[in-house]
């Protein structure tokens, strides 16, 4: 069970990675194009919300504090947020707006991953929970500005010349 659990925790978000570039692949032109400036500027954003809460909040990981094993070698630092529950989840709510069903399977993957690292002592839940936190945060902020009236109008023109 425990290889089980190791193999989740580190090699499953390229799972994750890769069904979203397999969902941009199957996307219409203008699709692939608004879901890549949405994943590249929500994904810095996300990055900037857990750098900033990393500072903010220290939570030493749960080796250090409990004096257990983990299930494999990691730094002894701050676990808040986790990066893994992070990218996973905000793959999944990046996608989300456009197919429920990916957006499902993403994030049924980045709750995988979080409970997995959870499991393996390298986390504690609340780093799990800031991260998802965190990247539904991203997504909604790029989701709510890319909607407005005269972003998306402009937005409709850049994609035009791109086509």
């Amino acid at each position: 069970m425990d290889s089980v659990i190791v193999f989740v925790a580190m090699y499953v978000l390229y799972v994750s990675v890769i069904v979203t570039a397999w969902f941009w692949w199957r996307c219409s032109r203008t699709t692939q194009i608004e879901l890549f400036v949405r994943l590249i500027i929500g994904g810095l954003l996300a990055l900037l919300l857990a750098t900033i809460g990393g500072h903010l909040y220290y939570d030493p990981r749960p080796f250090v504090t409990e004096h257990i094993t983990p299930l494999f070698a990691h730094a002894p630092d701050n676990g808040f947020p986790s990066d893994h529950a992070l990218l996973t989840s905000f793959l999944g709510f990046s996608v989300l707006p456009y197919s429920k069903k990916v957006g499902a399977v993403l994030l049924a993957i980045a709750v995988a991953v979080g409970a997995a690292r959870v499991a393996a002592h390298v986390h504690s839940p609340i780093d799990i929970v800031g991260s998802f936190v965190f990247s539904a945060a991203a997504a909604l902020t790029v989701q709510r500005v890319m909607m407005t009236t005269r972003v998306r109008t402009w937005w409709e023109r850049r994609i035009a010349r791109w086509r």
